[in-house]
């Protein structure tokens, strides 16, 4: 799990760091509903780099596993707003999507003890 998660965790820096610095071209067949949704999210000034910085973050705890349970507490909301987008909005990369919510849970799991102490 430690490869996958420091994979999982560059992948989400890399996602944060491109919201800041749009280095990674933009599709241009995307969905009209895709474009709509993004250009509400760009309408709040505030959104776009804040959820940038969750992923920046919680990519860089996740690496580490001593930080692991806590950077997936912090990109867990934004995960979960990539799914439901995969799911509602454009199904085109769904797939990947449930391969990277896999590995979420995956590291949920491996971190269950850490999470079930908060519970109690």
């Amino acid at each position: 799990m430690n490869i996958l998660s420091i994979v999982f965790g560059l992948l989400l820096i890399n996602g944060g760091l491109a919201k800041f610095f749009q280095y990674m071209p933009t599709p241009t067949n995307l969905p009209e509903a895709v474009v709509k949704d993004n250009a509400a999210l760009m309408e709040i000034s505030w959104l776009m780099p804040l959820i940038a910085s969750a992923e920046m973050v919680g990519g860089l705890l996740i690496i580490f596993p001593k930080t692991r349970a806590l950077g997936t507490l912090i990109v867990f909301p934004v995960m979960v707003g990539v799914l439901l987008t995969h799911l509602f909005v454009d199904r085109t990369n769904l797939v990947m999507a449930l391969i990277i919510w896999v590995v979420l849970i995956g590291i949920i799991w491996d971190n269950k003890e850490k999470y079930l102490s908060l519970l109690k």
